[in-house]
């Protein structure tokens, strides 16, 4: 029997201090997130960011909880069970931090008698603090907990076309009558990070061409490439020009290089070159969370209208859209069929 576990990043169990510093501690100790060695990274993670973080951050969940929960859990919930009136096997929902966990998700199925899943990171670019991560975490449970289950992996699909037109279309609906630039803004990752999940060992960051290459084995690793691709093909679909849209990476942490250029001081400058009537959308998620609709829709408002802007509308992710479900549909059934030919 087949089944289907929709994987996402994961939110506290609550907005207390508590609940959220355990969650910080599960998700920053991740070593495909702080990709530093376990002492150094447990120094800087639990020495200095859990003394003081959990509260501003309790804080910053309490701004977006909602009655139901948290809006990451409770609209992959919400995905989970559009999903099920349309597909002829069980769904489940895991996190990779907290809960519910890939491990309860996939005991779930396996209770409904499943032993074949195709597991759906909820992530349309690759990365190794995101993806790579998942199928890592997986691939331990279901070793240690489930030897005889096998699972089919749904890669990346920043550059598929029906991920493309149903993303170009909800954005495009939304999109205010008036507007200077559309910003993407991705989730950013350490320079480092792509340096280490390329196996060419040729990326050039500071290559203009590495956002144009053709070189696949490069490709299907870089995350850089994947966002701009990504924003490429939407704004293709949308009949926009490039000198009309923006990229930039948000959510950076500590004082390493990250990716360029950062989103808050792109909010803040581009006000001084014209654009005074903002739209933005986040790309790297495909449900709203604390780094959308408060990091954005709230702090990125403020930095925006700091910097002289006027009108600033923030467009949310897909959730749990029609449109996204019957894509979510095509592309785990390509998974399933994958069984039969096995």
């Amino acid at each position: 029997m087949k089944g289907i576990l929709l994987v996402n990043l994961g939110s506290p169990r609550s907005t207390a201090v508590n609940d959220v510093k355990e969650y910080l501690d599960e998700f920053l100790m991740d070593e495909r997130v702080i990709d530093y060695r376990w002492i150094f990274r447990a120094l800087l993670v639990q020495g200095v960011i859990l003394k003081t973080r959990p509260a501003k951050s309790a804080e910053a969940y309490k701004t977006v909880w909602t009655d139901e929960g948290s809006p990451l859990v409770v609209i992959t919930e919400k995905i989970r069970k559009k999903l099920q009136k349309i597909v002829d096997v069980p769904v489940e929902i895991g996190m990779r931090y907290a809960q519910p966990s890939i491990e309860a998700g996939i005991q779930k199925l396996v209770d409904q008698g499943v032993s074949e899943i195709v597991l759906f990171p909820l992530y349309p670019q690759y990365a190794m603090s995101t993806t790579e991560t998942v199928i890592e975490k997986a691939e331990e449970v279901r070793k240690k907990k489930f030897p005889k289950v096998k699972i089919n992996y749904i890669q990346p699909f920043y550059n598929r076309d029906i991920y493309i037109n149903c993303l170009a279309e909800s954005i495009k609906e939304k999109l205010p009558e008036n507007f200077d630039a559309l910003q993407f803004s991705y989730h950013g990752v350490p320079e480092r990070h792509l340096y280490k999940t390329d196996p060419s060992k040729t990326c050039k960051i500071d290559d203009a061409n590495c956002i144009n290459s053709q070189v696949d084995t490069h490709n299907a690793y870089c995350y850089r490439h994947q966002c701009y691709k990504t924003t490429e093909a939407v704004i293709a679909k949308m009949g926009l020009s490039k000198e009309k849209t923006i990229v930039s990476f948000q959510s950076r942490l500590g004082k390493d290089k990250w990716i360029e250029p950062y989103t808050d001081e792109t909010l803040e400058t581009i006000p001084k070159k014209g654009v005074k009537n903002l739209a933005i959308v986040c790309p790297a998620f495909v449900s709203d969370c604390l780094e959308t609709l408060e990091e954005i829709s709230v702090e990125g408002k403020e930095q925006f209208e700091h910097g002289g802007g006027e009108n600033f509308h923030y467009i949310p992710c897909l959730n749990d859209e029609d449109r996204w479900i019957d894509v979510v549909k095509i592309l785990c059934e390509e998974k399933l069929n994958d069984f039969y030919l096995v």
